[in-house]
């Protein structure tokens, strides 16, 4: 059974995206980070490896898409709290990110969520575990 998951990433430019998501709070794996491609560690199991588009179409015969366009995948992440999904979405905007949908508020879960400088969709997400409805 799978214990991490790494996430594949096309991107532009390789340094801007690097800077953007440093700017929200991430850190990067030297270890697996050159001018091809960064490993950006979101936790100790989940990581995004960004590869530029060159470097990314070496992985698959398919043409690659441009995610300004079209959308393959939402990437959720949790957050701790509602106030931690407003500061992710405001930082983010301030470090060139788009909104893509308006927040929403279902008294148990809140989210909100941005398009990256490559127009990956993000959303990032506070589920108070406590009040979720029982779904049975």
């Amino acid at each position: 059974m799978a214990t991490k998951i790494f996430i594949n990433l096309p991107v532009k430019d390789l340094e801007r995206s690097k800077a953007f998501f440093s700017g929200l709070g991430y850190s990067f794996n030297p270890q697996f980070t050159d001018e091809k491609a960064a490993c950006m560690v979101v936790s100790e199991h989940i990581f995004v490896m960004m590869l530029t588009e060159a470097y990314f179409k070496t992985f698959t015969k398919k043409e690659v898409s441009d995610a300004h366009k079209s959308t393959e995948v939402l990437l959720a992440l949790d957050a701790a709290s509602k106030e931690d999904v407003q500061h992710t979405i405001a930082k983010a905007q301030e470090l060139g990110g788009t909104l893509y949908a308006e927040a929403q508020d279902h008294g148990w879960m809140y989210q909100h969520s941005f398009a990256d400088l490559d127009g990956h969709q993000w959303e990032i997400v506070y589920m108070d575990k406590s009040n979720i409805p029982n779904c049975g």
